[in-house]
């Protein structure tokens, strides 16, 4: 197990997280949820840039607060609000990147902003966003980090910068016993990335399940007045009222499309999981 966080609890005046989570190898687990949700205060967590109140986290099976150097270098990490100076230029970077990380593969990181078009000697605030998003993952993962964390690294990128940072991901994740743990309120960046989502909602983890199984086994029930009162309510995990009757969320998909064939049920995304659960009536 890469991360293991067990009943954390990180409390504010207006805030109060409480969180259940874990990263294992060879996958890459999504944590989504509206802007303010609680992302960034759980990599926070993760990482000890902040105390937690109550609960434990492991990383690399060893207490957080207990890491040695090895184990810190053997992360890679974006954060929202971190980066490297408007001043710098990548060759600065490549400085600073080789006097702290002993295993930072020099020529590999050049080889990489060639490739995806950085400019070496140009100063970081001539960027694009999507250059800028583009250098911070390729910092991430330029020393043989075994586990990134990335705190919405494709926020405010085009469709085809986003895409451009999923395929770096992607061939990262190439190299057995890596794992990411990646947030985003984008779900559709996550759709076709991750193994397993959590959501989170104003501090709590209110879903978890893999991605496969969200895509194929959660449906959409359009019912009418009549169909919603007759129907078997043992699968629905929320309903919203419409001006048709009810919209109902289900994780067993196939057991109403056999069962009412004259039903109306949508195949979903991700983004109507999270509409439905975070804005849905629980039965």
């Amino acid at each position: 197990m890469l991360v293991d966080m067990n009943n954390i609890e990180k409390v504010y005046t207006k805030f109060h997280l409480k969180c259940n989570l874990q990263v294992k190898e060879n996958g890459i687990t999504g944590l989504i949820g509206q802007n303010g949700a609680g992302k960034s205060t759980t990599f926070k967590a993760i990482l000890n840039l902040i105390s937690v109140d109550a609960g434990a986290i492991q990383v690399f099976g060893k207490d957080y607060k207990n890491l040695s150097r090895d184990d810190r270098e053997n992360i890679g990490i974006v954060l929202s609000e971190s980066g490297f100076s408007n001043y710098l230029c990548i060759n600065d970077v490549v400085k600073i990147m080789k006097s702290t990380y002993r295993r930072f593969d020099e020529a590999g990181f050049i080889q990489r902003c060639e490739k995806f078009r950085l400019p070496m000697k140009d100063k970081i605030k001539t960027f694009s966003t999507g250059m800028k998003a583009k250098l911070k993952i390729l910092v991430a993962i330029s020393h043989d980090a075994d586990l990134l964390i990335l705190d919405e690294p494709t926020a405010g990128l085009d469709v085809v910068a986003r895409d451009g940072i999923l395929d770096i991901l992607r061939e990262y994740m190439l190299v057995e016993n890596r794992g990411i743990l990646i947030s985003s309120h984008i779900a559709t960046d996550l759709e076709g990335l991750c193994d397993d989502i959590y959501l989170i909602d104003d501090g709590n983890i209110i879903l978890h399940e893999d991605t496969d199984v969200l895509l194929n086994e959660y449906g959409l029930i359009k019912a009418g007045e009549d169909t919603y009162k007759n129907l078997d309510k043992r699968h629905i995990l929320s309903i919203k009222k419409e001006s048709y009757g009810y919209s109902c969320l289900t994780n067993q998909k196939q057991f109403y499309m056999e069962n009412y064939p004259d039903t109306v049920i949508e195949k979903t995304g991700i983004d109507e999981v999270i509409y439905m659960t975070v804005k849905g009536e629980k039965l």
